[in-house]
């Protein structure tokens, strides 16, 4: 299991994963799942990726093959991040297929889903979720970020901060608690996690990333001092006396 998000805001994009691949009582795996393709002052792009491991690996590595190789298409020749989305679709659903019906592997699950960011030099910034099924979705106005993997922990954080003028460093903040609240809840989620920042307009690679280990002193603090505020929040919440004695 795996937990990814992505967020869209007015002055750039804020990308957060952890890196663990599986844990189990004498075993705990750890890979990159956050990607950077790169051409300075022409292109951007963040890839973050969830679900099968042999299929996103295959995935990126085609990414990679196609750009090294100068294929018919390939990052570099994409005009709008959408088209790099469609063309990531297309190969994902191609390497699950080499599982989905006949051969000794026919039934395997090995569907992956991405999360696709950046931006074209002479394009706005885009972020897109990549289905198993290959087609593609973007953030809202309203919700703007995405999620891939174990989403439901970290969901509710999001929801109530997250908007399109959130500043970088709450939205990063965030995003880390969302992240937190995420591994709290299921160990198969868990650090390294990585974070970084893509400023709007750069074209340039992020000056802001950082990638913390486990127990790392920031993400002990931000635990600590989020666990606090959240009792404090509870302990002053209107009485349910109130309601008792209108009832009596």
């Amino acid at each position: 299991m795996t937990y990814c998000v992505g967020i869209r805001l007015k002055e750039g994009l804020v990308f957060c994963s952890d890196s663990r691949t599986n844990a189990g009582p004498d075993r705990v795996s750890t890979y990159s799942k956050l990607h950077r393709l790169s051409i300075t002052g022409e292109r951007q792009l963040m890839l973050m990726t969830a679900g099968n491991l042999a299929t996103s690996q295959a995935v990126v590595a085609q990414i990679e093959r196609d750009l090294r190789e100068d294929a018919s298409f390939n990052v570099a020749k994409a005009q709008y991040v959408s088209d790099v989305a469609d063309y990531i679709g297309k190969l994902g659903l191609r390497e699950q297929n080499k599982y989905s019906s006949g051969g000794p592997n026919a039934g395997f699950n090995a569907e992956a889903s991405y999360i696709i960011g950046g931006q074209i030099k002479g394009q706005p910034t885009e972020l897109y979720m990549v289905y198993p099924q290959g087609n593609h979705i973007t953030a809202s106005e309203q919700f703007p970020f995405l999620q891939i993997g174990e989403t439901k922990y970290g969901k509710p954080i999001l929801d109530r901060i997250i908007r399109p003028e959130t500043t970088h460093e709450i939205a990063m903040r965030c995003a880390l608690v969302s992240m937190d609240s995420t591994m709290r809840s299921n160990a198969t989620v868990g650090p390294p996690i990585e974070l970084l920042y893509y400023q709007a307009d750069s074209l340039a690679e992020p000056a802001q990333y950082c990638k913390f280990e486990e127990n790392d002193a920031y993400l002990v603090e931000l635990r600590k001092s989020w666990d606090a505020n959240i009792h404090t929040a509870f302990n002053e919440l209107p009485s349910l006396d109130q309601v008792f004695a209108a009832n009596q």
